[in-house]
């Protein structure tokens, strides 16, 4: 088969890495792809929000599958004119997209269907929302409606901070993000990510993981995109993780059927574990960053024979083998993300990480300059390993890092410790 993987991150690295293992597979083409990437795909310069651009290319180089990374494509309805044309294509339409697109869309859907999540208020006018969160306990979570790429989220603590976060989706500090408000109660607990493959009908649970948002370690800070993650997640025990299905995953898909958009693709379910159970936080509808880099390393399974599974209907008749073995991801991230990330900074050692038993770099920001490796984004590298234990990942994990000879960046040093400490204390 013939394979187009959309996107230029740390998770389409990791996929690429996945796909390019399967006996399927007669080529990989990434658009636009990145510096790491090149490794295990032929990089191809598409304008991807050209969708002719993109469906003429899949014409032209006989592609029978394009497997859509990020969000933005698939909620601009890239699948839909891939689709039209006859190009098959693994990720929801883009009216499925909206569990993503818009915070608003969900929420109704969760009241309508009775899927657990946070209590909530829709604003489209800064006097409207103002007024309704004062009259909320603190903190609160006030979140642009569309998508803001993970930023347009703040957990005031005051009802100034509040006002600010308000403020400031209206005034456009998210663009066109933020022109709806969604205020939500605080949710108390453990997050997880939680992924299932679906097909419109059936949906099929991947590995759970966690992920570590916050810029600083302690989680402190702002808000990222990311910084790390680990896999499995100790907080969804095989019991959590029927409940999850039974009264998230399961309910969401059949309420998209009810309302005649049914959602195929990956359901990437925010979730806080609280002592009521599991609550849907937010969905993303795509495989998750940096989730995707863990979840590759212990996915026993072809990953395109999954894909298709989904694409094609049958995930009835179709199952996953997963090592037992746990993985964790760090994030090395420019100097100055998440606000303004420097970039076109030199990086080495990558070959002498990649070394360390047990690890895989996946890149996220990264462009070959002749012989030069140069980040080019916010989050840059993905240092990832496989152990026994957590602790036993996270400890490659850190040895490969700190091979990295990168003066413009830096990278938490707890990834996972929630898990190690829960290893700790089991022994």
């Amino acid at each position: 088969m013939n394979v187009l993987l959309i996107g230029s991150g740390g998770r389409e690295h990791a996929l690429a890495w996945k796909l390019s293992a399967s006996p399927l597979l007669s080529n990989l083409y990434c658009a636009p792809g990145n510096g790491g990437i090149a490794d295990v795909a032929e990089c191809v310069p598409l304008a991807v929000a050209d969708h002719t651009a993109v469906m003429r290319f899949c014409k032209d180089n006989a592609i029978d599958l394009v497997v859509v990374g990020p969000e933005a494509p698939l909620v601009a309805g890239l699948v839909d004119d891939l689709t039209t044309s006859g190009i098959k294509c693994f990720g929801p339409s883009q009216a499925a997209a909206q569990l993503e697109g818009s915070k608003g869309f969900t929420k109704d859907l969760c009241a309508e269907f009775n899927i657990p999540t946070a209590a909530y208020g829709r604003f489209t006018d800064a006097a409207s929302a103002k007024a309704y969160a004062a009259q909320q306990k603190l903190p609160i979570v006030v979140k642009a409606d569309g998508l803001a790429a993970g930023k347009g989220v703040t957990i005031a603590e005051t009802h100034a901070e509040a006002d600010a976060a308000i403020e400031a989706c209206f005034e456009g500090a998210f663009g066109a993000a933020g022109s709806e408000v969604v205020i939500e109660e605080f949710l108390v607990g453990e997050e997880a990510s939680f992924f299932a493959l679906c097909d419109g009908k059936n949906a099929l649970p991947l590995a759970a993981a966690q992920d570590h948002k916050r810029v600083g370690d302690g989680d402190t800070g702002p808000n990222t995109g990311g910084m790390g993650a680990y896999s499995p997640a100790a907080v969804v025990t095989p019991e959590m993780s029927a409940r999850i299905m039974d009264e998230i995953i399961n309910p969401t898909v059949a309420a998209m059927q009810a309302r005649g958009i049914p959602f195929k693709g990956v359901l990437f379910a925010g979730l806080m574990i609280t002592a009521d159970g599991p609550k849907l936080i937010e969905y993303n509808v795509r495989f998750g960053d940096p989730e995707t880099q863990v979840l590759m390393l212990r996915l026993k399974s072809d990953l395109l024979l999954a894909l298709l599974a989904a694409t094609d209907g049958v995930l009835d008749t179709f199952d996953l083998r997963w090592y037992d073995d746990a993985a964790l991801t760090v994030v090395l991230a420019a100097n100055g993300y998440p606000a303004t990330p420097e970039t076109g900074t030199e990086i080495n050692g990558v070959e002498k990480a990649a070394a360390v038993d047990g690890v895989e770099i996946f890149h996220a920001g990264t462009r070959r300059d002749g012989g030069r490796l140069l980040a080019t984004g916010g989050r840059v590298l993905n240092v990832t390993a496989i152990g026994n234990t957590v602790a036993e990942a996270q400890a490659r994990a850190y040895q490969a890092a700190a091979a990295i000879d990168w003066p413009g960046g830096f990278y938490r040093k707890d990834i996972g410790w929630r898990a190690v400490e829960r290893e700790k204390t089991s022994q």
